[in-house]
């Protein structure tokens, strides 16, 4: 057992399968380990068309999830979007096959489960109101701690998410809620055709960390529509923004934000530009912010901890 467990562990920390698509992915083949038997043919685990896990979805993870008592979704699509989700399926098969037999599937079963419990427990981002400091650098250290996260957890966006949803919370902030509608990160991105991430009036605004062609051709989309495009990004996006956009012939057409200072401008004006509205300010944002997270999103790590 204490073999088992510590190959596990080997194998985990190797390929990083602690974040909700790896956790989703071991789940569910495991669950194929226990009725084809091992070793497994990794090929014979895909969809018909190839390009998915077979049985990888939110109904499959969840089953599992339900018998250890667990209610909380680990992802709303089961991993199925995850682009490394083959890939990650192949390298725990290959695990799997190489067990000594026979293979105490439970215990392997029970290994992840306490993953996924470590999961739902992860620390969320934290931000400290100092009054030495700027509103921008409080925004900036959020984005900073979604991009280490990142950085340590490949294959998941925390960046991006944490992007949206900041503006999306200022927004609710200065408009009240119910403005607009919200949508989980994961539905962005898997959706790239959507046309903008908030419609607020005639105004389409598109939040990421990375502009590229493909949001700026949205953008041409909007003004076709008759919508006015925005795009809030990066300090390191905005030059790349604007660039796209004249290349564009849409350099007069398209607003671009850096997204501290949409952020920490707002804050100031909500505040009044008093110390204890800002203070409030602040937190109104936050508030928000998680209760969006609760309410689209599947992970609650990427919720913020206020301190003041």
């Amino acid at each position: 057992m204490a073999d088992l467990r510590s190959a596990l562990q080997t194998f985990n920390k190797e390929w990083k399968f602690s974040s909700k698509g790896p956790l989703c992915v071991a789940l569910v083949i495991t669950q194929h380990a226990r009725k084809m038997g091992l070793p497994l043919d990794p090929d014979k685990l895909l969809t018909d068309a190839g390009g998915q896990v077979l049985g990888l979805g939110r109904a499959a993870v969840q089953a599992v999830l339900n018998r250890h008592g667990i209610t909380r979704v680990l992802a709303a699509e089961g991993g199925r979007t995850s682009r490394g989700s083959i890939n990650n399926m192949r390298e725990y098969v290959g695990f799997l096959n190489e067990l000594i037999r026979p293979v105490d599937l439970d215990a392997i079963e029970a290994y992840w489960i306490e993953r996924v419990h470590e999961f739902f427990a992860a620390k969320p981002f934290k931000i400290r109101l100092d009054a030495s400091r700027s509103l921008r650098t409080l925004v900036r250290d959020v984005i900073v701690q979604a991009d280490e996260r990142q950085r340590n957890t490949p294959g998941m966006q925390y960046a991006g998410a944490v992007l949206q949803h900041l503006v999306g919370a200022k927004l609710d902030c200065a408009l009240g809620n119910g403005s607009f509608g919200h949508n989980s990160f994961s539905t962005s991105d898997a959706q790239s055709g959507r046309a903008g991430d908030f419609f607020i009036g005639d105004v389409a605004v598109h939040v990421t960390t990375a502009p590229g062609e493909a949001v700026v051709e949205r953008c041409r989309d909007n003004i076709n529509d008759g919508f006015r495009p925005i795009i809030v990004t990066t300090a390191r996006g905005l030059t790349a923004a604007e660039v796209l956009a004249e290349n564009a012939g849409l350099g007069e057409r398209i607003d671009v934000f850096e997204v501290e200072q949409f952020v920490a401008l707002n804050l100031y004006e909500l505040g009044k530009f008093a110390a204890d509205g800002r203070r409030v300010a602040v937190g109104d944002l936050v508030t928000r912010y998680n209760e969006i997270i609760e309410e689209v999103e599947t992970d609650p790590s990427l919720k913020i901890e206020f301190r003041q």
